[in-house]
């Protein structure tokens, strides 16, 4: 059968024409005036197209349309929002405005998933949902980025419970012509494709834009005729098949992604890989390089090395992904073959131990291709140092170069409607276009404690309202008789404490440390006069049998009738219902086990709708936990048996609760205000929500990361990148002549020396051919641990004096700051001024 294609669009009146372009960019998700527009056209019809426009366009009943189009308040509320939309896309922004002078500059974005809004469902969670928000506050702050990932025909799952509360997944298919995606034409008016080879089959992906404000994202589809069945399931599902699945699918991100930047005309300046996904890229690069200028694969990779950039998400094993060497050169022999390196060089490429690990390692091969690399908040990062200390063999761990970035959100996203409302009346009107500046935030206090309580009273209200409507929805679907049902109308109580519990369920995040005291969880809930209540959702991946386990003891404690209005799961997590659950909790609970929390989010989207924060110490609530910003569950102790942790923890948990916030949160003057809990709920806005979002993350990246790496990109690209060519020839002769170098210290005898006075030391270096210009002679010093080993440890770099007989003479003053037993070591690096990192990779000689 020979089936011909062809589109059917919406017929809409003139008047109301500027709704494409709202339906067309996602500008729309973080601006209530827009999406009020198209519930107002039919509010019905919102919720069942998924709070997705275009589609909805495409469902409306013309009557409908017609009406509005007659309707002139409609109409000219329209023009209105439209007329800002325009203005915002044709807005400077931040960057704009600070950094005028980086001509040319552009990041690319890479990541494996993008939680924009559930309009578009191309992600699973926190990683996706942090990528949506990098994108937003990228075209708010003006930044020059553009978005790269793939378009997944089934996204991820769709969960459901069934009467058992057992965890089903469904796979439904994404239409991407009702979506606010469209296909990326090129200048001969055909749409724009890219080709990769996987083990011999040439792979055709199209790219597809997406609008996010002034940010686009390109995303690629293998969906095509052109492929066999076996390669048009590349972008089937997120996170979906086996092992070589996935790795085809890392291939496509990575090389096809630089391909197809390349296709549609973008020259980005500096390359961000956003976990180690993507990692892949940065071959690709080197290879294009090495075609298109004639360079070494060494030339090529300090090019590249200097112009990228990785950030590692979790400390977890599942999170950094790995594949056999059997795998990986069924895939990528023809690019090693490219890059001129036999299979023992490239797979070292990935390897921790060169030659040795049985795997390769995505997160491995970032770290060595990207001379910026970050954790995403200071515990992680500390963790991710020690966790890929391996990788610098003899170099302290809190020497490893990963440094931190902490995560953030993007309020305007995150923040209820009438939240918005109330802080623009007190806080003025910069705040929609500053929501991260801190000055304003300080205003919160002139926000009257009658009005904060009310408008969070009505989040919380919408918010049973919404689980009542979805539990009875699921109770239906699953045959749930009568009784069920009219129960389903009678859970929570708008008054009650309201805990939230929402992510991704899997084991260390430890969704069941309540459960483990199961009658004092009962006696807690059903507590008569201060009752408390709990809302839970979240999903398990679907090979994740334990977690899938996990659930299902939720839902069975559930059915308990003495917490059945008490304790509710939702099924189908997903933006939306996340939206629901942070605007509207009286307490965000989050129970990692310290340290595999990297950062999480979900926290500061509750802190800054004004709920309190009741979390381990781990992630970011590390550095924003403050005795008035929310609770502690414990101090901070990790433990080398995780069931005492778990012990210790659900009994500081439930102190906690029954000691602290449950009688805070019922403790109510004369008017039934809750005084004290209303002043930490400004306290957390005001600090929380000003520190913890993404424009100030974007910031942080753009002045210690994005450009950093243009700079020393255009610096090695002048003159056909001779200055790259000339680094990695230095860099070789150092590594030939390094065998040679030797340091010791001169004269040194043990001695005391006062606070404030600093310790005098010289310092003989051996450089063989090397010249002192090559090398840095350094001194790590610090105080001591019981073991005799530096912590807390500072460079202090050694000053060349003379040559004489083969050795070079180097003075160093170490400060002396603080009493106590202190230690130091000299040591010897290769430097170099075009030299970004000089840790990576690593040459160094130590006394």
């Amino acid at each position: 059968m020979n089936i011909r294609e062809f589109n059917v669009k919406p017929r809409i009146p003139p008047e109301l024409e500027s709704l494409k372009d709202l339906a067309m960019n996602l500008w729309y998700s973080w601006n209530w005036e827009a999406v009020q527009l198209f519930i107002r056209l039919n509010p019905v019809l919102w919720e069942e197209s998924n709070q997705n426009p275009v589609e909805m366009l495409g469902r409306i009943p013309a009557e409908d349309l017609e009406a509005a189009a007659r309707d002139e308040s409609f109409v000219a509320n329209l023009n209105r929002v439209h007329e800002n939309f325009r203005k915002y896309l044709a807005g400077s922004g931040w960057f704009g405005e600070e950094h005028r002078d980086a001509k040319g500059f552009q990041v690319a974005y890479f990541s494996c998933e993008y939680g924009i809004d559930e309009g578009l469902p191309i992600y699973s969670g926190g990683l996706g949902v942090l990528s949506g928000d990098h994108l937003k506050s990228a075209s708010d702050i003006g930044l020059p980025l553009v978005g790269v990932g793939l378009l997944y025909q089934k996204g991820y799952f769709r969960q459901r419970l069934n009467l058992d509360g057992w965890q089903q997944e469904l796979y439904p298919d994404n239409d991407w012509y009702n979506m606010p995606v469209r296909q990326e034409i090129g200048p001969e008016g055909r749409p724009v494709a890219i080709h990769v080879d996987m083990a011999g089959e040439r792979v055709t992906a199209r790219v597809w834009r997406v609008a996010v404000g002034r940010t686009p994202l390109y995303l690629l589809d293998t969906n095509v005729a052109e492929n066999s069945p076996h390669m048009r399931q590349v972008t089937s599902t997120l996170y979906g098949g086996d092992r070589d699945m996935r790795i085809r699918q890392e291939i496509l991100l990575g090389i096809g992604g630089v391909r197809a930047l390349k296709a549609v005309g973008a020259k980005p300046t500096v390359f961000h890989m956003n976990e180690g996904h993507s990692a892949f890229l940065a071959l690709e690069r080197i290879r294009d390089l090495m075609a298109t200028h004639r360079l070494t694969f060494a030339a090529a990779r300090e090019y590249v090395g200097a112009t990228s950039v990785f950030t590692t998400h979790t400390p977890v094993p599942a999170g950094n992904e790995v594949f056999d060497h059997a795998l990986v050169e069924h895939y990528l022999k023809p690019m090693a073959a490219e890059l001129g390196l036999s299979s023992a060089e490239f797979l070292a490429l990935g390897q921790a131990e060169p030659g040795r690990s049985p795997q390769f390692g995505m997160t491995v091969l970032a770290l060595r291709t990207a001379a910026f690399a970050n954790g995403v908040s200071r515990l992680h990062a500390e963790t991710s140092r020690a966790m890929w200390s391996g990788l610098w063999p003899s170099l302290p761990a809190s020497e490893v170069p990963i440094t931190a970035v902490t995560n953030g959100i993007h309020t305007r996203t995150w923040i209820s409607h009438d939240m918005q409302d109330l802080l623009l009346r007190y806080l003025g009107p910069k705040f929609a276009e500053r929501s991260w500046d801190h000055r304003l935030w300080d205003r919160i206090e002139r926000i009257p404690a009658t009005e904060l309580w009310r408008t969070h009273q009505h989040r919380k209200e919408r918010l049973v309202f919404f689980v009542r409507r979805r539990l009875a929805a699921a109770l239906r679907r699953q045959g749930a008789g009568m009784s069920s049902l009219r129960a389903a109308d009678e859970v929570l109580d708008p008054a009650a404490l309201t805990i939230g519990f929402s992510r991704r369920f899997a084991t260390y995040k430890r969704a069941g440390l309540l459960f483990m005291q199961p009658e004092r969880l009962v006696k807690l809930l059903a507590n008569p006069e201060r009752p408390v209540q709990i809302i839970f959702a979240g999903k398990a991946h679907p090979q994740d049998l334990p977690a899938k386990e996990l659930i299902k003891s939720v839902v069975h404690f559930a059915a308990d009738p003495r917490v059945r209005q008490r304790l509710v799961f939702v099924e189908d997590y997903d933006i939306n219902v996340a939206r629901y659950l942070v605007q509207g909790v009286d307490v965000w609970l989050n129970t990692p086990r310290r340290p595999l929390e990297a950062s999480g989010t979900s926290g500061m989207k509750a802190a800054a709708n004004g709920a309190l924060n009741l979390s381990v110490l781990d992630g970011w609530w590390c550095e924003g936990w403050e005795l008035d910003t929310g609770w502690a569950i414990g101090d901070g102790e990790t433990y080398r048996d995780v069931e005492e942790q778990d012990r210790i923890e659900c009994e500081a948990l439930f102190g906690l609760l029954e000691r602290e916030v449950v009688p805070l949160y019922y403790d109510r003057d004369r008017g039934g205000m809750p005084r004290e809990w209303l002043g930490m709920m400004k306290s957390g806005m005001r600090k929380l929500a000003a520190r913890f979002n993404t424009h100030r993350m974007l910031q942080e990246y753009t002045l210690q990361s994005y450009l950093p790496a243009h700079r020393a990109g255009e610096a090695l690209a002048r003159e056909g990148l001779a200055e790259a060519k000339a680094l990695a020839e230095w860099r070789r002769r150092v590594g030939d002549a390094w065998p040679q170098v030797s340091v010791r210290l001169e004269g040194w005898r043990e001695a005391e020396v006062q606070v404030g006075s600093p310790l005098e030391l010289k310092v003989r270096a051996r450089l063989g051919s090397l010249s002192p210009s090559d090398v840095a002679v350094e001194v790590w010093y610090g105080p001591l641990d019981p073991g005799g080993v530096i912590r807390d440890g500072r460079v202090a770099c050694a000053e060349h004096v003379r040559a004489s007989h083969g050795e070079h003479l180097f003075r160093v003053s170490v400060p002396c700051e603080r009493s106590g037993r202190h230690g130091f070591a000299a040591r010897v690096l290769p430097r170099h001024p075009s030299l970004v990192s000089p840790l990576n990779p690593l040459m160094i000689t130590w006394e």
